[in-house]
């Protein structure tokens, strides 16, 4: 047990120096940690880590899938359902056939095997893509697509994948049957999930105790993916009606405080999961390279090659055709929505990375089938799985950034997050206004002394002159020059009640009062410094 608890705190180590070092050289996280799990599992010494399968699947996938779907714009993903569905699920089936059909002509591989590795690498990861992409400056719609794809092509896989184990351990598939199954589980989630959503905001607004409410938020993703799950569904879909109907339903039911702490505390574990996830992905590379001596050396680099061309090639075959032919054929689609670029489905195209729920998949099949025998193929399916992952996600974390650039995609993207940055100032100001007038009314209705009138009003006189004129970094603005001499003026003050409490003049609970003032204050000053644009 010690030992387990000192390569854990091996493995945070790890993770803080490499988000660091991804920090300064400007790289993703992802292929770092990816690329140190690999590193560390060959270190002498160094024992050799497995990771569960119903480790990624029932502890860590729930509450990624959760997090993500909360911060997801309901409107935009609603906007976008249809791309979504269309790669989710279009292209994850497109994907697996395309890899069975090859597999299984140039390999000679079974079709229920080949289709079963099509099933485990075709959904695109949720988590790697959008770290590298947000560091690039891309168009929101693309982050959208691409985010809602993440989170809900892992259903589909998952289906497709639980019919392909059983029909090589059964030798029993119908179609009709699987059509319909699908289906079903489809719509029962999406309703689950959405009924899990009501019942945890409605139980945590009843709580109003921020502890108790970040408990009640921990459980939810477990309540809606377990249930599903263990009823034979997939348990993803159910968890992104949860989150969307959370995010879209709980900024009017859930406290401030709770708000607060509940940011912080989602933001580290979130951080915690991911990167623990890479590493540990990483720590897989020796033992499945042992593993796969018992194959050929040339058949397993043809397998691996032939295996990450064919998804690369159908995904880019599926996303051009399901962007225009739609659009071609509906007028009203086309006024709706007008012809992306193609520089734009390109990147969508290109952004294709497999991440730690494939492996899971793969790791969680069966050693041994129905009748005893061993499940066929199982140790290449391991080693594809995992090469796939390795090539696809360094590939298009050192292919993205020069691509974007070449594309011309992150100058829309830069020009975007300025309208928006925009559009924030004037319905900050507009909030104002609005509050300015339910003032009046307040003042009209009740007997209200002059010295708080003047004081709420001075308030809102001093938020409105926070707001700045201008986003141009180039101009002189009041309020950026006010932030930068407010921190110091904050800092003073910091330093000052630091040396009453040394003085013993203060209490420590009482420094603990005025520091969390002052550290609300910086932290609404960082919000604000709206000049500072991502590119």
């Amino acid at each position: 047990m010690e030992a387990k608890f000192q390569i854990f705190l091996i493995l945070l180590a790890v993770l803080a120096g490499t988000a660091l070092l991804a920090r300064r050289i400007n790289a993703a996280p992802a292929i770092l940690l990816l690329l140190a799990g690999i590193v560390l599992a060959f270190v002498p010494g160094m024992p050799s880590l497995e990771l569960p399968p119903e480790l990624v699947l029932l502890v860590v996938l729930p509450p990624l899938i959760y997090s993500a779907s909360v911060a997801m714009s309901w409107r935009e993903f609603r906007f976008n359902l249809r791309v979504i569905i269309l790669l989710s699920v279009g292209c994850v089936i497109f994907t697996a056939f395309a890899v069975a059909a090859a597999t299984h002509y140039l390999i000679g591989l079974p079709w229920g095997v080949g289709f079963l590795l099509g099933a485990i690498v075709a959904p695109p990861d949720v988590v790697a893509p959008l770290a590298i992409a947000r560091k690039l400056g891309l168009p929101r719609r693309i982050l959208t697509v691409l985010e809602g794809e993440g989170l809900a092509n892992d259903a589909t896989a998952l289906i497709l994948y639980r019919f392909a184990v059983v029909a090589i351990s059964t030798g029993l598939f119908s179609l009709p049957q699987a059509t319909g199954t699908f289906a079903v589980i489809v719509v029962g989630e999406m309703l689950f999930g959405a009924a899990v959503g009501w019942i945890s905001l409605r139980a945590r607004h009843r709580a109003r105790d921020p502890q108790v409410e970040i408990t009640l938020s921990l459980i939810t993703p477990y309540l809606a993916y377990w249930i599903p799950e263990h009823f034979g569904g997939s348990g993803v879909i159910a968890t992104v009606a949860c989150g969307l109907y959370i995010s879209w339903n709980g900024p009017l039911l859930i406290s401030a405080a709770t708000r607060l702490q509940g940011i912080f505390f989602w933001d580290l574990m979130i951080f915690l999961i991911e990167g623990l996830l890479f590493l540990l992905t990483g720590f897989q590379m020796r033992s499945l390279l042992e593993k796969s001596k018992g194959f050929p050396l040339q058949d397993i680099l043809f397998a691996v090659g032939l295996v990450v061309v064919i998804v690369v090639i159908a995904r880019f075959a599926w996303v051009y055709p399901a962007t225009y032919l739609p659009r071609v054929f509906s007028k009203r689609l086309r006024e709706r929505d007008p012809y992306p670029s193609w520089r734009t489905v390109f990147v969508i195209a290109f952004t294709g990375v497999r991440g730690a729920v494939s492996l899971a998949a793969a790791l969680a099949l069966p050693y041994t089938l129905a009748n005893g025998d061993l499940f066929p193929y199982r140790d290449l399916i391991l080693f594809v799985t995992f090469s796939v992952i390795l090539i696809t996600l360094v590939g298009t974390g050192i292919g993205l950034p020069p691509l974007v650039r070449w594309l011309g995609v992150a100058d829309a993207g830069h020009n975007e997050h300025v309208a928006e940055h925009e559009s924030e100032i004037a319905a900050r100001r507009e909030a104002l206004d609005a509050a300015l007038k339910s003032l009046d009314a307040i003042t009209d209705d009740r007997e209200l002394s002059d010295e708080v009138v003047k004081l709420l009003r001075a308030r809102h006189e001093i938020r409105a002159d926070q707001l700045p004129d201008t986003l141009d970094p180039d101009k002189h603005d009041v309020s950026a020059e006010g932030t930068a001499l407010t921190r110091e003026l904050i800092a003073a003050e910091r330093k000052f009640i630091h040396a009453l409490l040394r003085d013993g003049k203060i209490t420590d609970e009482t420094r603990r009062r005025i520091e969390r003032d002052l550290d609300l204050e910086e932290a609404s000053l960082s919000n604000r410094e709206y000049r500072r644009i991502p590119l």
